[in-house]
C-alpha cells in the first residue's frame, strides 16, 4: 500500500522550496513468480511429452475415440469395428487417444505452519510457485484447473476450468492469499473438499507435518480423498532439518538435535512410505526441484490414464 506521494519543487528564482504531499492510498498486489511459466520450459517439456505419449502410447490404446481407419497387417485385430466393416465392405478399425479435459484441483494448505521459511521464503510461496507451474502444464495438457485453500477452515473454492483465463484467474486469487496465524485443521479441509469434488480428478495437495497427531490425520484424510480420486501429496524437504541430522555434534546441545532432526525424518518417511503403499503420489524435494518433480508426475499419470 501507497499511502501517499511527496512532491517537490523550486520557486521560479529558487529561493524557494515547495513540498506537497497528496493522500493517494494506492493498494501495490504482490502476485506469485511466474517466471517458470513465462520462461517456455513448462510448455516446451509438456508438448514434448504429449508428442511422444500420443505417438507411443494414446494412440491406439486410450479411452477416448479418436477416428476410424483401414485396418492394415500388423494392427491388433481387437481395433475392428466389426459393425462399420460390414456397412462399408472394408476392414476398418478404432484409432482411439487419451481422454483430456481432466480435472486438476490444486489443494493449499495456508495454515502457520506454512509460514516457516526455507531458504529465504515461506513454505507457502514455494508451493504456490509449484502449483502455478502445474496449473500452467495443465492448461497445455488441455485439463481444467481448480484451486481450494484451507488453515483451519475452508478460505476458498474455485471449480475447475479450461483455459488461460482459469490460470490467470487462479494465480490472482493465489495473490490474495494471506499468511494465516491459525493451525491447519487437516480433517475439516480435505473433508469440505472431497464433499465439493462432484467428478474423479487429480487433486494435488500442498502441506506438511511436524507431529505425529497431525500425521495421523493428515494420513486418513489423504486415504479418504484417494478412494474417489487421483491424490498427489507435495511436501517441501527442509535442508537444515537434514544438515542437523548429519552432522557430527560436538556438544550436548548439538546431540540432542540431532536425535530430534533424525526422529523428525524417520517420521516424514514412514508417513509417505504409508502414503506411497496406498497409491498416493508423493513428492517431497528441495523447494527449486518441486515444479519440475510435480510436472513429470502429472504426465506419468496423465499418460497411465488413471485419472
Amino acid at each position: 500500500m501507497i499511502p501517499a506521494l511527496w512532491l517537490r519543487w523550486q520557486g521560479p528564482l529558487g529561493l524557494v522550496e515547495v513540498v506537497r504531499r497528496m493522500a493517494v492510498d494506492v493498494p501495490i498486489a504482490v502476485v506469485p513468480n511466474i517466471r517458470p511459466v513465462t520462461s517456455g520450459r513448462i510448455d516446451t517439456m509438456v508438448r514434448s511429452a504429449l508428442h511422444g505419449v500420443k505417438e507411443n502410447i494414446l494412440r491406439g490404446e486410450g479411452s477416448d475415440f479418436h477416428q476410424l481407419r483401414d485396418f492394415v497387417r500388423g494392427m491388433d485385430s481387437r481395433t475392428i469395428d466389426w459393425k462399420r466393416s460390414a456397412r462399408h465392405g472394408s476392414l476398418l478399425a478404432r484409432e482411439m487417444r487419451a481422454e483430456r479435459n481432466h480435472h486438476v484441483v490444486l489443494a493449499l494448505d495456508n495454515g502457520r505452519l506454512m509460514r516457516e521459511e526455507i531458504e529465504g521464503r515461506p513454505r507457502i510461496d514455494h508451493q504456490i510457485d509449484a502449483a502455478l507451474a502445474l496449473a500452467w502444464a495443465a492448461v497445455i495438457g488441455g485439463d481444467q484447473i481448480g484451486l481450494y485453500a484451507f488453515d483451519a477452515r475452508p478460505r476458498l473454492f474455485l471449480p475447475a476450468e479450461p483455459g488461460r483465463g482459469a490460470f490467470a484467474r487462479l494465480r490472482s486469487h493465489t495473490a490474495g492469499l494471506a499468511y494465516a496465524e491459525s493451525e491447519t485443521n487437516h480433517t475439516l479441509g480435505l473433508a469440505h473438499l472431497h464433499q465439493r469434488l462432484k467428478r474423479r480428478s487429480l487433486v494435488v495437495v500442498f502441506t506438511d507435518f511436524v507431529d505425529t497427531t497431525t500425521a495421523e490425520l493428515l494420513v486418513e484424510n489423504v486415504t479418504l480423498l484417494n478412494r474417489r480420486h487421483v491424490v498427489i501429496f507435495v511436501t517441501l524437504r527442509d535442508a537444515e532439518l537434514v544438515r542437523l541430522a548429519r552432522v557430527a555434534p560436538a556438544s550436548l546441545a548439538e546431540v540432542a538435535a540431532a536425535v530430534s532432526a533424525e526422529a523428525m525424518l524417520k517420521e516424514r518417511r514412514l508417513v509417505l512410505e504409508r502414503l506411497s503403499r496406498l497409491g498416493v503420489v508423493c513428492i517431497e524435494t528441495a523447494p527449486e526441484h518441486v515444479g519440475g518433480r510435480l510436472i513429470s508426475a502429472y504426465l506419468a499419470i496423465k499418460s497411465r490414464e488413471v485419472i
